[in-house]
């Protein structure tokens, strides 16, 4: 352990504590959590919307600018990772367990409970669902993601810096961020990237539970839950043992495969023509709106500003959040790209991918729902299979979905790990094992705990608070990152 740095123990202290918190007083850390997160959506709304739009703009200006042909390392380095292996290595990172738990669940809410701007049940209101999702996980998203990374891959691969966020600001702030307040910027990473995962674990595991309970009538509760995040943990330390270039690569390979396996079954089983009919016009819509639904703040009465701040803001929040652990894994697997080939690379390929998922299974519950089968009375994590339950090959589809949950799950935990690690250890690029299966066990830990209390709605609140301080650090990141760009054009 020689190697590890002062982030690891104050990051393990803090951890250690707010779990403790957590864990002794879950009904008041909750009501807590959720008045301040309360508070900060309402008053930061404008910002967030603000700063999102901003990032889009800066990460298209800087892909066509001439800063585009600047490679992520040296002029002689190529790319670690076939380009197949490096978008599955995005979603695996970015938002895999989110895209199964929420494929379904989020259009469905959108449609039939809680339309945004059409009456709830509409044929409006089934195209919003689609749009809004899109916009959700979309070109937004990745724009910010690649934009942090951005910065972190320039000044590690292509300056010498070690990859942490401290080292990004070294433009702005010199040998300062050397000392404590470089410290300060690291340790929120490493709390923003525990926190992040373990509720990702924890939906991941409540997900399993549900569709194995859902097949096989195994109980939902705590005990199957441990039993899976244990198995899990254990795999997942296996992964994280055989390093970047094995265990993730292969993982992340399998992803794909399975996410566009069963992609292409829905399309083909479901109502393939309706599907590809609201897909061509939402995602026309989609780019249609995409200014207007960007600056939205619903600022008057009559406007459905619960809403905005529920879904829109909310993840906008939550994105930020994970911005250090994903752009952090990004860049780490993104050496000898070049700038332009990188940001397109990150906003396009998930952007379409997601569209066309969310299109499938969004269109698919929404038809369900339209010829009487109602799924909206179902938990989030019960929506997907027991809308499979009135497809063809159900038990199959519920199990291939039980597999990608599980490998995601699988490859999220596994990026996390050599993520802290990095953050813990200097930037090191192959942190020692001893510190991923530190930080394996306490995501794991934390996951568990929160579990047991039922604490993930109060740790979803602590992260979404925590993006705020850390949104700041992200505009520092981008003038950092461009100061440093103009003077090497120079």
């Amino acid at each position: 352990m020689k190697k590890v740095s002062k982030v690891f123990y104050i990051s393990v202290a803090i951890v250690t504590v707010m779990v403790i918190l957590g864990a002794v007083f879950p009904e008041q850390f909750e009501i807590i959590t959720r008045e301040v997160k309360s508070y900060v959506s309402t008053t930061f709304g404008w910002y967030y919307m603000l700063l999102m739009s901003a990032l889009v703009i800066v990460a298209i200006l800087i892909a066509f600018s001439r800063f585009g042909k600047i490679r992520l390392g040296k002029d002689q380095d190529r790319p670690d990772f076939s380009t197949i292996t490096w978008i599955g290595m995005l979603f695996s990172a970015g938002m895999g367990i989110g895209l199964v738990f929420y494929g379904t669940a989020e259009p469905l809410s959108h449609f039939i409970l809680d339309a945004p701007n059409a009456q709830v049940g509409s044929d409006e209101a089934f195209k919003d669902a689609l749009v809004y999702s899109y916009f959700h996980w979309g070109i937004h998203v990745w724009a910010m993601y690649g934009v942090i990374a951005l910065a972190l891959a320039y000044f590690q691969f292509r300056k010498g810096e070690p990859g942490l966020i401290s080292a990004t600001l070294k433009p702005l702030f010199g040998d300062r961020m050397n000392g404590p307040l470089g410290t300060i910027i690291d340790v929120l990473a490493v709390f923003a990237t525990v926190f992040g995962v373990a509720t990702s674990l924890g939906f991941g595991a409540v997900q399993i539970n549900g569709g194995l309970a859902h097949l096989f009538g195994i109980s939902i509760g705590f005990v199957p839950q441990l039993v899976i995040i244990i198995i899990v943990t254990f795999l997942f330390m296996l992964s994280a043992w055989s390093g970047l270039s094995k265990g993730i690569k292969y993982l992340s390979n399998t992803n794909i495969i399975l996410a566009v396996f069963l992609l292409i079954i829905i399309i083909v089983i479901g109502p393939t023509l309706l599907i590809m009919n609201m897909f061509t016009e939402t995602i026309g819509m989609y780019i249609q709106n995409l200014i207007p639904m960007s600056f939205t703040t619903s600022p008057l009465g009559d406007d459905n500003r619960v809403w905005l701040d529920n879904w829109t803001i909310f993840y906008w929040a939550w994105w930020v959040s994970w911005a250090p652990f994903v752009g952090m894994f990004i860049a780490r697997v993104s050496r000898g790209r070049t700038i332009k080939e990188f940001l397109l690379g990150v906003m396009i390929v998930p952007t379409a991918f997601i569209a066309i998922w969310y299109a499938a299974f969004g269109t698919s519950a929404g038809d369900m729902q339209e010829k009487g089968i109602d799924l909206s009375g179902f938990s989030t994590e019960l929506v997907l299979f027991n809308m499979f339950d009135h497809l063809p090959m159900s038990l199959f589809l519920s199990i291939l979905a039980i597999l990608l949950i599980a490998s995601f799950f699988i490859t999220s935990a596994d990026s996390a790990t050599f993520v802290l690690g990095m953050q813990t250890t200097y930037g090191s690029l192959t942190p020692p094992n001893m510190v991923k299966i530190v930080w394996g066990l306490a995501q794991s830990a934390v996951a568990l705990i929160l579990l047991y209390v039922g604490g993930l709605e109060a740790l979803q609140n602590t992260i979404i608070i925590i993006a705020l301080p850390f949104s700041f650090i992200m505009i520092l990141m981008v003038i950092a990152l461009y100061k440093a760009l103009q003077k090497e054009i120079l």
